[in-house]
C-alpha cells in the first residue's frame, strides 16, 4: 500500500548540485583530444563558461568599440576573445577570454604562449547577460592580476564601466561613464572614446 507523505523521511539535498572544477591541464588535454572544439570556452575560477550565443546588440557594439581601440592603439595590438594569462597563483584554473585586449606589443610577439598581465594596456569585456559576472568575478581576477585597466561595456544600460587602480584584490577606481560622457584610456590622455559612440541607435 502507498505510504502516507508524513511518512516519506526525505533526505537533504545541497543547494547546488556538485561540480567538477577544471585547470588548465586538464583543458589542453580534453582540447588536444578534440573535445572542446565545438564550443567557444573560457576557464574561469575553475569552471569552464561558454561565450556563445551573443545578441546582436552584443555583436555590434564589440564591432564599433574593437574599430575604436584600433585607432587608438593600433590594429596589430588588439585583439578579439584571445586567452590571457592572469595571476600565477590563479593560472592553474583559469584562462580567461576578454572580448577585447589592447596589446603593448605587436600580436605576433606571442606565438606561444598567451599575454601576461604585464603585457596589457587594457582589457574589455563587453556585458549584456553576464554583467554581475563581470563586474564581480572578472573583476576580481584582473585585479588580482593587477591589470591596469579594465572596461566592462554594458549593453542593457548604454553605459562604460571603468576600473583602475588595481589593489589587494580590487580596484580602488569603478566608476560609471553614461552615453554623452567621454573617456580616455590610462595610456594616451590625448585621445577619448565618447560612450554612446559604440551603441548603435
Amino acid at each position: 500500500m502507498p505510504f502516507a507523505l508524513e511518512e516519506i523521511q526525505f533526505v537533504p539535498t545541497p543547494a547546488q548540485p556538485p561540480r567538477k572544477r577544471w585547470s588548465r591541464a586538464e583543458c589542453a588535454a580534453i582540447e588536444s583530444a578534440g573535445l572542446l572544439s565545438q564550443e567557444n570556452l573560457e576557464l574561469v575560477e575553475g569552471e569552464l563558461i561558454s561565450k556563445m550565443g551573443k545578441k546582436r546588440p552584443h555583436v555590434n557594439s564589440a564591432v564599433l568599440l574593437q574599430l575604436w581601440m584600433q585607432q587608438t592603439f593600433g590594429g596589430r595590438f588588439v585583439v578579439a576573445e584571445s586567452p590571457i594569462d592572469v595571476a600565477p597563483e590563479d593560472n592553474p584554473t583559469n584562462e580567461p577570454q576578454p572580448d577585447l585586449i589592447a596589446l603593448k606589443y605587436d600580436v605576433t610577439t606571442f606565438r606561444s604562449t598567451n599575454p601576461k598581465p604585464g603585457d596589457l594596456h587594457l582589457v574589455v569585456e563587453i556585458a549584456d547577460t553576464t554583467l554581475a559576472f563581470d563586474l564581480k568575478v572578472k573583476a576580481a581576477l584582473y585585479a588580482r592580476a593587477l591589470i591596469a585597466e579594465y572596461w566592462v561595456l554594458d549593453v542593457t544600460r548604454r553605459r562604460l564601466i571603468v576600473h583602475r587602480k588595481p589593489q589587494a584584490g580590487r580596484y580602488e577606481f569603478v566608476a560609471a561613464y553614461g552615453e554623452d560622457e567621454s573617456i580616455s584610456p590610462l595610456i594616451d590622455s590625448t585621445v577619448s572614446l565618447r560612450v554612446g559612440d559604440v551603441f548603435p541607435e
